[in-house]
């Protein structure tokens, strides 16, 4: 009769039996999956104005987007004037209101009260350049502004270093079409 050598484990690692190790693969799963679960909002509110900035200029004030629920016809105008603002490598990869994640390489805004989905070309007003984005997310919420662009967008009307322009909307077409 042969003799069973007894395997030796060489890294002294103990051996867990196939069910309790479904368990923990199981558990190790679900707890990775709901670390994941907290989705950033895009911009944090406050108590309506933030702390002022380290430059020692005024503090921004905040709007609630409560203010802009129900606001009547009024909000879906051809064209609006207004400030513009940029977003970019701080919300890159996070989800829009659209349900789309944001690429701050592609034309597209944030708006208040327009329908995502709405193309609008944007005039810069101090510079005469213009830009084609679509809507896909809500914003600003900044006091004064009427729109958020993409890095890219506000590159291409040359607002990027400024951060700010004064610019002009116009509806270039609406979700499903129409003009």
């Amino acid at each position: 009769m042969k003799e069973q050598k007894e395997i030796q484990n060489p890294r002294g690692f103990q051996k867990i039996p196939g069910q309790v190790f479904s368990r923990r693969l199981g558990v190790l799963v679900l707890a990775l999956g709901f670390a994941g679960c907290g989705v950033p909002i895009r911009q944090w509110m406050g108590n309506g104005a933030a702390s002022v900035p380290a430059t020692g200029g005024p503090a921004t004030q905040f709007e609630s987007p409560d203010d802009y629920k129900n606001v009547g016809k009024d909000a879906w105008k051809n064209e609006m004037e207004g400030v513009a603002s940029w977003y970019g490598e701080e919300f890159n990869g996070r989800l829009t209101a659209s349900g789309e994640v944001y690429d701050m390489y592609r034309f597209t805004a944030a708006h208040k009260t327009l329908p995502l989905g709405t193309v609008v070309k944007v005039h810069n007003l101090d510079n005469g350049k213009t830009v084609e984005v679509r809507i896909n997310d809500r914003g600003p919420y900044v006091k004064g502004r009427i729109i958020d662009l993409s890095r890219t967008a506000g590159r291409a009307i040359g607002m990027r270093e400024k951060g700010t322009a004064q610019v002009k909307l116009e509806i270039v077409s609406w979700p499903g079409g129409g003009r």
